[in-house]
């Protein structure tokens, strides 16, 4: 299994035009052979030390069946169109892909 965590710095006051887009491709990369988890989340406010809040960061916790699964999901044309989609929305990526020990 392999667990992907990716954070998106969204531009200021672009976060809802973003979550409809990525929200609108998440039934075509369910779709994906391998894939066991795609899903938006955003900060929540528990007052617990030493969480760190972003209003403008979304985070993306996804679950992937194998390496080469993911793989494909980055090259796969839906993925490509969300990134048109939303690439003047968008200021930083970053992903961290991790498995189980």
């Amino acid at each position: 299994m392999i667990n992907v965590i990716a954070s998106i710095q969204v531009k200021e006051k672009c976060l809802d035009s973003f979550l409809e887009i990525f929200k609108a491709n998440v039934p075509k990369v369910m779709n994906e052979e391998g894939c066991v988890e795609y899903a938006p989340s955003i900060d929540l406010d528990t007052g617990l030390e030493p969480q760190a809040l972003d209003p403008n960061v979304v985070t993306i916790i996804e679950k992937w069946a194998t390496l080469e699964c993911l793989q494909s999901h980055l090259t796969a044309p839906h993925m490509q169109e969300y990134k048109a989609k939303v690439a003047d929305l968008v200021e930083h990526v970053s992903l961290k892909v991790l498995q189980f020990v």
